[in-house]
C-alpha cells in the first residue's frame, strides 16, 4: 500500500504533556521548550490550555507562556479552550487555533466533564464560532475512540457520532485519540474510517498513547489507511489522569525516528528533537520516554 509521502506532526507536549505532571514547571522552562521544539522543526505546537488553576494548576501560566515565546513564520500556536472564557484567554493571547474536545465514549464525558457527550458539544459551539469569527482555526479531539476505562471497548460508531456533532459546530479538523492506549492496528483503523465518514483525509489525524506498547503499530496502521496528520509529544510526556495505567503520548522522537525510516519527510531534525527532550525531561528530573532518544543518547555516549 502506498504510505504518505510527508506528515505533518502537532506537538502536544508543552500542553496534553506537561498538564500532567504534578510537579509545576516555571513558565520560563515551557518558553525554552516551545523554543527549542520549533528550533527542530516543528510548525504545529500546541502550547497551554486556557482552563481554571483550580482544575488544572499547571496551565495557570498560560498567558505569560503565550507573551513569552518568540514567534517563527508558518508556525501555529494552538491551545486548548473549553469554554468561552478560555476562548478570550486565547484571542488576548493571539492564539492561531483553538482545541476543543469531546468524548466517543458517554461515561468518560460524564465523568471528565460532567455532561453528555451531546452537551459537551453544545457547550463548545459558542467556542467554535467565536474563533472561525476572529481568523482562528478550529480542531477538535475526540478521546476515547478505542476504549475507556469505565465503559471497555468503544465502537467505531461512536466515534462517528461525535465527528459528525464536531462537523455541525463548524470544528475544521478532528484528531482521533486512542486516549487509555488499549487501541491496536484493526480497532485504530476502524475509528478512523468512521472519522473519514465526515471528515476528508487532510483533516483527520492520530493521537496515539503506548500503554500496551501500541503506539508505533497503530502509527503505521493508520499510515496504511492515509493518514499524514498526528499529534506527538516531546519525550513521551503525558498521560490520561482519568485513567489509572494510561502512559504517555506516543514519542514524538519515536515517531520522526519511524517515519525517516520508511522515507516519510516531517521537516524534523530528530537530533534536534532529542535535544528538546532532554530539556524537559531534566528539568522534571528523569530520563525521556522515548525509546529512540534513549538510544540515540547512548550512541552519543559511546
Amino acid at each position: 500500500m502506498k504510505l504518505p509521502s510527508r506528515v505533518k506532526l502537532v506537538e502536544v507536549g508543552p500542553r496534553d504533556g506537561l498538564q500532567n505532571e504534578k510537579q509545576l514547571i516555571p513558565a520560563a522552562i515551557k518558553i525554552e521548550l516551545v523554543h527549542k521544539l520549533q528550533a527542530a522543526g516543528l510548525t504545529e505546537i500546541e502550547v497551554t490550555s486556557y482552563v481554571s488553576p483550580k482544575w488544572v494548576p499547571q496551565m495557570a501560566d498560560n498567558a505569560e507562556v503565550m507573551a513569552g515565546i518568540q514567534r517563527k513564520a508558518r508556525v501555529r500556536y494552538s491551545v486548548l479552550t473549553p469554554n468561552m472564557k478560555g476562548f478570550e484567554g486565547a484571542l488576548a493571547s493571539k492564539a492561531d487555533e483553538v482545541v476543543v474536545f469531546g468524548a466517543a465514549s458517554e461515561a468518560f464525558s460524564q465523568k471528565n466533564i460532567n455532561c453528555s457527550i451531546a452537551e459537551s458539544i453544545e457547550r463548545f459551539a459558542p467556542v467554535a464560532e467565536a474563533a472561525l469569527k476572529a481568523g482562528m482555526t478550529v480542531r477538535g479531539a475526540i478521546s476515547c475512540t478505542v476504549g475507556c476505562p469505565y465503559e471497555g471497548e468503544v465502537a467505531p460508531e461512536r466515534t462517528g457520532y461525535v465527528a459528525g456533532l464536531m462537523k455541525q459546530i463548524g470544528v475544521q479538523h478532528i484528531g482521533v485519540a486512542d486516549t487509555i492506549g488499549v487501541g491496536t492496528p484493526r480497532k485504530v483503523q476502524a475509528a478512523l474510517d468512521a472519522a473519514l465518514k465526515h471528515y476528508d483525509i487532510d483533516h483527520v489525524s492520530g493521537h496515539y498513547h503506548d500503554t500496551y506498547g501500541q503506539a508505533l503499530a497503530n502509527t503505521l496502521a493508520s499510515l496504511e489507511v492515509g493518514i499524514w496528520n498526528y499529534d506527538t509529544s516531546i519525550a513521551g510526556l503525558g498521560g490520561c489522569p482519568y485513567a489509572k495505567g494510561a502512559t504517555g503520548n506516543v514519542a514524538t522522537e519515536d515517531v520522526v525516528y519511524l517515519l525517516h525510516g520508511l522515507g516519510i519527510a516531517t521537516g524534523c531534525d530528530l537530533d534536534a528533537l532529542v535535544d528538546a527532550g532532554t530539556f524537559i525531561s531534566e528539568a522534571l528530573g528523569r530520563r525521556p520516554n522515548s525509546r529512540a532518544a534513549v538510544a540515540l543518547l547512548n550512541k552519543r555516549v559511546a
